[in-house]
């Protein structure tokens, strides 16, 4: 049985702060502002993956009033996902993401993304797709105040 899940995440800008999408770090002035490293693409992966097997989202899973997550690497929160998915018999078929923001241009670190979030997830580059796009100068997003992800997941069950 395969089944899909989407996953929504936005993140503000924040100063002296590392920018790290995917799971790697891209050059940019800022950062962006959260409990974790705030990953905003991971995130968004990881709560399609949450939702496409019937599960809260990471908020509930990694909730930011647990200090002893503070800091903790997006990738690790994707990794433990992977570890659910595994408990309930699940393997994932695909996952789609689109990063929108006005800045900075993330095409130069695509493939390494992909390579990056294939690797925790422990299935093939071919099976991961990450776009991105700007939201044309509109609203928070365009006024670069910060980032957001959406991403689909779909997963086959064992039965």
């Amino acid at each position: 049985m395969y089944r899909s899940g989407i996953g929504y995440d936005t993140h503000r800008f924040a100063e002296g702060r590392k920018l790290v999408l995917g799971g790697v770090e891209i050059p940019h002035a800022r950062g962006l502002e959260g409990h974790s490293d705030a990953d905003v693409l991971t995130h968004a992966i990881a709560d399609a993956l949450l939702g496409a097997i019937g599960e809260r989202d990471i908020g509930h899973h990694f909730p930011n009033t647990e200090e002893t997550i503070r800091g903790i690497s997006s990738l690790e929160i994707l990794q433990r996902v992977g570890e659910i998915l595994a408990k309930k018999k699940c393997r994932i078929a695909n996952v789609d993401a689109t990063l929108i923001a006005e800045a900075p241009k993330i095409g130069p670190y695509l493939e390494a993304m992909r390579g990056t979030i294939s690797a925790v997830l422990g299935i093939d580059v071919l099976r991961v797709g990450i776009k991105a796009t700007t939201n044309e100068g509109m609203g928070a997003l365009g006024r670069e105040e910060g980032m957001a992800a959406l991403a689909v997941a779909s997963v086959e069950q064992s039965e």
